[in-house]
């Protein structure tokens, strides 16, 4: 780590919660790979100034020195006169780089100067980062998770949606995720975030929640499309309690259908996200699957795939995840409307909420 600068006073990263306007100078790329939540870009190097002045130093330090000085105030100037000029006399933002060195303390000198009251994150990004990973350690193990389980289709992100309309708390795996969690499940002009930032948004999610209530989770297996969960995290799902939703082979057919009007509309599209189950069920198999999709006999498709591949995937999932120690509520899905599912969000949760009560003085 760099030595403290005198003009700029650091704050450790456990005192991040006291500074929400957070500006990370790092380039657009370190940026997009993961940040501190909250924290907007403002690079003092972009990307190819970065690789340029990089490539620079292993040649000559001194020059590389010389043109990074002359770029970071280039850039800082135009901080100054775009994106920081409407902030008030008052404005406390707290600046970071990759760790803690001369990109952010650049910046941070300046705005002290002007009269700002900047702070520096000591240690930067990667003490964020070590404080990630730790949090992702502890934090799970703090609340009581109550696991929604149920075959696919049989409206387990409904629920959890009007549970979180209720008032319940509700940790939302697959929308931090941006991916449904199986064969179609990626999301239309969503693609996932790293998995960096996807355990960012865990920590920023269950900073949030409260101990002392319960909190609803959706049953997952370790990955969720190309992410994967973390391992303190996953124990604690394990060791919750299950809410098993039982829906007709109908009612979950057509809530797929609306979960996946995007792949119908794009044929092609589906029916090459289908080859990808040839090893599994074989080209007979695929070859009619092909042919329904094709002419768009979507419930005999979906019926299908629900009883072939869906079923038993999820069922053989389900029981090396699920703590057979845990009992399983149960409860039926009887109407798929939004109106139902707030109906049953309110029964569910009022059943579970009493239910700690009890169990936690």
């Amino acid at each position: 780590m760099s030595e403290p600068h005198p003009g700029v006073h650091r704050v450790s990263v456990e005192a991040l919660v006291e500074y929400p306007d957070r500006v990370d100078v790092r380039s657009p790329a370190e940026y997009a790979h993961d940040h501190a939540p909250g924290a907007s870009n403002h690079p003092v190097l972009d990307d190819a100034e970065r690789a340029r002045i990089g490539t620079l130093y292993a040649q000559s330090p001194f020059e590389a020195r010389k043109l990074g000085a002359a770029v970071v105030a280039r850039n800082v100037a135009t901080m100054l006169e775009t994106a920081f000029m409407d902030r008030p006399r008052e404005w406390r933002p707290l600046v970071y780089c990759w760790r803690g060195g001369q990109r952010s303390r650049s910046l941070a000198h300046v705005l002290n100067e002007i009269g700002w009251h900047a702070k520096q994150l000591d240690g930067g990004y990667r003490a964020y980062r070590r404080h990630v990973v730790a949090s992702l350690a502890q934090l799970p193990g703090r609340f009581d998770f109550v696991v929604v389980c149920g075959l696919t289709g049989s409206g387990k992100s409904r629920l959890l949606n009007a549970l979180d309309s209720a008032g319940a708390q509700v940790l939302d795996l697959e929308g931090l995720a941006h991916h449904r969690g199986s064969l179609l499940g990626d999301l239309p002009n969503a693609p996932q975030p790293s998995q960096k930032w996807f355990e960012s948004r865990i920590v920023t999610a269950l900073d949030a929640l409260e101990p002392h209530r319960p909190v609803f989770v959706e049953s997952e297996s370790r990955r969720i499309g190309a992410l994967q969960l973390p391992d303190g995290l996953l124990s604690s799902m394990q060791r919750g309690r299950r809410l098993t939703l039982d829906a007709a082979p109908s009612l979950r057919i057509d809530l797929l259908k609306q979960d996946y009007a995007h792949f119908f509309a794009d044929t092609d599209r589906f029916i090459r996200r289908l080859d990808q189950l040839t090893t599994m069920h074989g080209k007979a198999v695929i070859a009619r699957w092909e042919a329904l999709a094709e002419a768009h006999e979507w419930d005999a498709l979906l019926g299908e795939l629900l009883e072939r591949h869906y079923d038993p995937t999820y069922t053989r999932s389900l029981a090396r995840f699920a703590d057979a120690a845990s009992p399983a509520l149960r409860a039926e899905v009887r109407d798929v409307s939004a109106e139902g599912f707030a109906a049953l969000a309110r029964e569910v949760k009022a059943a579970f909420e009493t239910a700690h009560a009890i169990a936690v003085p």
